[in-house]
Order: C-alpha cells, then sequence, then structure tokens
C-alpha cells in the first residue's frame, strides 16, 4: 500500500493539472462576457449609444440565442446611426420574432434606401399592428404605393390615416406632399390648404407649400404666404429663403424628390411628436432613420441634436449642429445652438470665441448677441454680458413678447452689476411683454421683499406667479419670505415648510424656515433648520450670520 498510495496521488495530480488550465480558461470568458455586458448596461444608462451598440453586439457574440441581447444590438445600432449593423440584427430578430414592429421598419426603410419598393411594401404587410404602428405603416406604404403608381393603395393608406384620431394634420400634410410629387397640381394645392388650416403652420408644412407655390409661378401667392409669417421668429428660416428666392427669380426644388423622402419626412413628424424626455431614446431611433434616407433633412439634424440635449450628451449634439451644411437655412441656428453646449460643458472660453465670429459675420444677428450675452453671463462676465443685450436691442428695435426672456436676462446681469433700478426697468419691459410669466413676477417681487419695497403688492405678484406654478420651490419660498417680512409667521412657517420639501437643501430656503419659526415660537425647530441652512451652504451663504443666529437666535421682533 506504501507503494500505491503515492501512484494514486501522481495520477490524481496530473488529472488536475490537465484540467485546471480548461476550467481556468472558462471562468475567465464568463468574466469577461459579464463584464462586456455590465459595460453595455453601464453605456446605455449614460446614453452612448455607439459604446452601448458595440458592446451589447459583442455580448451577443457570446451568447447568439439570447433574444434580449439581440433586440438590445439592433435598438442600440439603429440609435447610433449604424444600418449595416442594424440591418443584419434586424433579419436575426424576424427569424425569431417575424412580426417584430421596429425590425420590419428598420428592414423597410433599408428598402426605401435602395428603392426596393415591393420589398417595402412586404415588410410593412408582415409586421404586427398596433395604434402608433398603424400610424408608421400607413405613411411608408402610402409612398410606396406612389412610387409604384399604386392610386388606389395609396389612397386606400391615406383614408386610414385620415380615420386615425390626432393623425388628422399629419395625413392632410402627406396626401399634399403625395399628390405634389405626383403633379396633381390642383389636388396637392387643396391638400395643402386643408394641411395650414388645421393647426398653426410648421416649419416644414409652411416651406412645402410656398415651394409647390413659387413652382408652379404663382410667386405673389407664395409672396403673400411668407409675408403673413414673417414676423414669427420660428418661422424665419422658411419666409426669409423664400422671399429672397423669388426677389432672385430662382425656383426651388420640390420639398419631396422621391419616395425616401417622403419617407423620411414621415419619420421626422413622428419623431416630432415624441416630445417627452421619457421618449428620447425612441425619438433618435425614428431620426437616425430619417437621415439614413435623407441625410440634408437640416430639420432632422437640428431635432437630434436637440434630443440629444434632453439626455445632457452634449457633446453628441454639437457634433451634430457642426455637421450642418452652411447652405442650411438652419446653420446659423445650430452655430449658436453649439456655442450654448460648449458652455454647458464649461468650455465657456470656446463658446464665446465661436458666438464673437457669428456676430462679426452678421451684426444684425439678435439670437447670436442673446446667446454670446448668455454666455458671458455664465462667465460671470457681467458688464460684457449687459453689452451684449444691448446690441441684441438695438437689432431688435420694436421687441415683441418672444423678446422678454432677453430683457429678464439682462436684469439678472444688472443686479449682479448693482445696477438695480437699471434691473428693475428691464424686469418691468420684460412682464409689459409677458405679464404672465412666473419668473418674472418672481424675480421683481422677491427683489422687492427682499429690499423691504412695496410688499403687499410684491405679494400679490407672488402668490400670482405660484398660482401659475405650484410646485416651483423657490416661488413658494418668495411668498413665505413675503409673509414673514408682512408679519405673518404662522403662514410663513407653513408655507416655508413646503418650500423645503420641493427644494430640500437649499440653504437659503432652509434659513427662511429657521426664521419664521423663530418668529413662531418653534425655537428647537428653528435651529435644526439653520443648522440645515450651514450645512448645505455654498459660496453666497452668510455663514456668520446664520452662525450668530444659532448662538443668540433672532434679535426681538421688530415694532
Amino acid at each position: 500500500m506504501r507503494r500505491i498510495v503515492p501512484l494514486i496521488a501522481l495520477l490524481l495530480s496530473g488529472c488536475a493539472a490537465q484540467q485546471a488550465p480548461s476550467v481556468q480558461a472558462e471562468s475567465d470568458k464568463n468574466s469577461q462576457a459579464f463584464s462586456t455586458y455590465l459595460s453595455a448596461r453601464f453605456a446605455a444608462g449614460e446614453h452612448d449609444l455607439p459604446q452601448a451598440a458595440r458592446y451589447y453586439g459583442q455580448s451577443l457574440s457570446s451568447d447568439p440565442a439570447n433574444p434580449s441581447l439581440l433586440a438590445l444590438s439592433f435598438f442600440y445600432s439603429t440609435t447610433s446611426g449604424d444600418f449595416d449593423a442594424a440591418g443584419k440584427y434586424a433579419q436575426a430578430v424576424i427569424t425569431a420574432t417575424p412580426d417584430d414592429r421596429a425590425a420590419r421598419l428598420a428592414l423597410a426603410v433599408i428598402g426605401f434606401k435602395h428603392k426596393d419598393y415591393p420589398e417595402v411594401r412586404k415588410q410593412l404587410s408582415a409586421s404586427a399592428k398596433g395604434p402608433f404602428t398603424a400610424l408608421t405603416l400607413a405613411l411608408f406604404d402610402a409612398w410606396a404605393a406612389a412610387a409604384e403608381r399604386d392610386t388606389a393603395g395609396m389612397q386606400k393608406d391615406l383614408q386610414s390615416l385620415m380615420e386615425q384620431k390626432g393623425a388628422e394634420s399629419m395625413a392632410a400634410f402627406h396626401t399634399a406632399l403625395l399628390q405634389d410629387y405626383l403633379n396633381n397640381a390642383s389636388a396637392a394645392d387643396a391638400a395643402y390648404k386643408k394641411a395650414l388650416g388645421s393647426t398653426a403652420p410648421t416649419p416644414r408644412v409652411l416651406e412645402a407649400y410656398g415651394r409647390f407655390l413659387e413652382r408652379q409661378g404663382r410667386s405673389e401667392d407664395a409672396t403673400k404666404l411668407y409675408q403673413s409669417h414673417i414676423t414669427e421668429g420660428g418661422l424665419a428660416s422658411v419666409t426669409r429663403p423664400g422671399l429672397a428666392r423669388i426677389a432672385a427669380g430662382e425656383k426651388p426644388e420640390g420639398m419631396i424628390r422621391s419616395p425616401a423622402d417622403g419617407a423620411a419626412e414621415a419619420l421626422f413628424g413622428i419623431a416630432a411628436s415624441l416630445t417627452d424626455a421619457q421618449s428620447s431614446e425612441v425619438s433618435i431611433l425614428y431620426l437616425r432613420m430619417a437621415l439614413y434616407l435623407r441625410s440634408d433633412l437640416g430639420l432632422a439634424q437640428v431635432l437630434l441634436a436637440d434630443r440629444f440635449e434632453t439626455l445632457r450628451k452634449y457633446d453628441s449634439a454639437i457634433a451634430i449642429y457642426r455637421g450642418i451644411e452652411p447652405s442650411s437655412p438652419y446653420w446659423r441656428m445650430a452655430q449658436v445652438q453649439a456655442s450654448l453646449d460648449l458652455q454647458r460643458l464649461g468650455k465657456n472660453d470656446d463658446a464665446i470665441a465661436g458666438l464673437k465670429k457669428l456676430v462679426a459675420a452678421n451684426p444684425d444677428d439678435s439670437e447670436s448677441w442673446v446667446a454670446l450675452g448668455d454666455t458671458y453671463r455664465a462667465s460671470e462676465k457681467f458688464a460684457e454680458s449687459v453689452d451684449a443685450y444691448n446690441h441684441a436691442e438695438k437689432v431688435i428695435k420694436q421687441p415683441a413678447r418672444r423678446d422678454w426672456p432677453m430683457f429678464y436676462a439682462r436684469a439678472m446681469a444688472k443686479e449682479k452689476l448693482k445696477r438695480l433700478d437699471e434691473s428693475e426697468a428691464d424686469i418691468q419691459t420684460a412682464l409689459k411683454l409677458s405679464p404672465e410669466q412666473p419668473e418674472l413676477l418672481n424675480y421683481l417681487g422677491y427683489s422687492w421683499v427682499d429690499r423691504g419695497r412695496n410688499i403687499p403688492i410684491a405679494l400679490t405678484m407672488l402668490e400670482k406667479a405660484r398660482t401659475l406654478r405650484p410646485y416651483d420651490g423657490y416661488i413658494v419660498d418668495s411668498v413665505g419670505w413675503a409673509y414673514f417680512q408682512l408679519g405673518r409667521y404662522d403662514d410663513a412657517a407653513k408655507t416655508l415648510e413646503a418650500a423645503v420639501l420641493l427644494v430640500p437643501g437649499d440653504p437659503t430656503i432652509n434659513d427662511h424656515l429657521g426664521d419664521a419659526l423663530w418668529r413662531a415660537g418653534r425655537r428647537i425647530e428653528a435651529r435644526f433648520q439653520w443648522n440645515h441652512a450651514l450645512t448645505f451652504s455654498d459660496t453666497d451663504t452668510d455663514k456668520m450670520a446664520i452662525e450668530r443666529k444659532l448662538k443668540t437666535g433672532l434679535s426681538e421682533k421688530p415694532a
């Protein structure tokens, strides 16, 4: 037995030595796969769409039968604009789930790109149906039908659109675009008029009808159309180029040059309707599809950048803004927005440099001057900020309701410069332009309360602001502080307690609440709030005053 035991031990150790590398390798492989999956989850959580697509794709390679990983790889490759990968993933998705809506839609988009209209309609017919999907399917099939000159199929799709509640405006607009594309001028004109009359005109509807009128030789009608909206700032990117073309005797292209353009327009319209923050990535998916079909769709680029701003992905937004061609009517606006995003990233000097180039190139661009003022103000260069706003005011000449933010911004800059009377005058001007703005009512009302002026009038303004925006903790704080200054300490304490709940951790509100509680006879609670104010204090907090109150409380009530 003494000879056998060592032999058995030797054999066993040999087996272990042979198995160990294999077990270790498997363990390393699993660890790597898990790490990759976590990286994908992290990238998705950070809205880093290209990295999410990359890591989910790698995870799928390790686990190719996983339907969740396949769906996520498809989604993030699409939202990052990689349609080669998206097409491959979409094919795999429909193999597992034949009626998958998103995958069928992506394959239909790819069909439009390759002018394979039977393939488009095949993909659409195989898709699952639903209330929201029905809108997309009908729009897409209408454009594919138009490409095949299937008028009956197109009309059936349009009728389906008309019957969908809430889709009437989009149905009218695409009816006009389709009839325009098919050179049915009379039908297109009637549909454009219906689309214009259904809601306040959007830039796309106005531009499409204006271009139609210009191409039909109806320059006088086109001029009247543009002139009727010339004062609406949001439509300037349409009205100014339109009037310039007419003055130069130039005729534009139609809005839609191909069925793919029509599909891109449909995708853009759907994306634009998804306005809540939770739908940002879905909106991005539709916009990526739209830009895949029509890369020069400037307004889709602007909206895509806006969606990235909603996700706080300012670098991504800047890259998109800078990708807009200088010939686009949206180029200047895009450069302003890119500079504002640089400011949001803390790159104020770069933002200022870019905006100074814009105002030097076009001194009559009030939006660029306002953006420059905002950026100087963010950099705490208040004198320069006021100067930029002054230039904007000169350019504007006759301020309208939409100009109130500029006067509000200049008032804040002047307050920092201790030019309080001028600041108040700007707020009064802003209020004349827009009397129902809670920010303005709060700003002026609080400044009066804080300076002990016009407190009863200020309280009325602040209560109005609170009615307009009841869950704004800063406005609620202003109301509570007005009560305090009027000696209504119980009302002040109750109101300021509500403000603290709405904006927890603000040292000024905690300080105000401490003062109100002290005057209301609730001294232990008052010290508790003052301690909180110290804990949350920032550079603007008067720490010495709070420490003094903690030691001795407030002085006697004023007579």
